[in-house]
């Protein structure tokens, strides 16, 4: 058993509440998974199969418009990616793309199913953090959303915002 994995994820939101021998469980059964920087995790559009928990090393989201990759935002260890395609059984929504030389765990759907069964109790907690996770991201991106409508429309000046009618 890794210690050092089971702090990892010991200290990850996703993983919060979780008992240590189901965090054991997910740790014996995951795979690593390492990536030089440059290349990708995976593409956007691609099947999802796992999500990561980052060991080491950085990454950066990307989505792609009109042939061109636009950085969503950048990731450190500690992080986890590729999660939301696991709760709504998608294709990936993005690429992500090691920034530097990465290390990281790959939880795979087929363990997730295993711990179900193992521990559902656990899984159930997993699922609804996960979804925590996923609703913290769509508010800083809301938000980082509106404040770009404020810029776009000068509605923004000297860090005072306007009502218009």
């Amino acid at each position: 058993m890794n210690e050092k994995h089971l702090r990892l994820l010991q200290d990850m939101p996703i993983f919060g509440g979780i008992s240590k021998e189901a965090l054991e469980f997910i740790c014996e059964n995951s795979k690593k998974r390492r990536v030089n920087a440059g290349d990708f995790f995976f593409n956007e559009g691609d099947v999802a199969t796992s999500m990561f928990v980052l060991e080491r090393g950085g990454i950066a989201v990307y989505r792609k418009w009109l042939s061109l990759d636009y950085k969503l935002r950048e990731l450190v260890k500690g992080d986890c990616f590729g999660e939301m395609a696991l709760m709504d059984f998608s294709h990936r929504s993005a690429s992500v793309k090691a920034i530097e030389n990465c290390t990281a765990l790959e939880i795979s759907v087929d363990l997730l199913q295993d711990v179900l069964a193992k521990f559902p109790d656990q899984f159930t907690i997993i699922q609804m953090n996960m979804g925590r996770e996923v609703c913290r991201r769509l508010r800083d991106s809301d938000h980082r959303l509106f404040l770009n409508d404020l810029e776009k429309f000068n509605l923004y000046q000297s860090g005072h915002a306007y009502k218009v009618f």
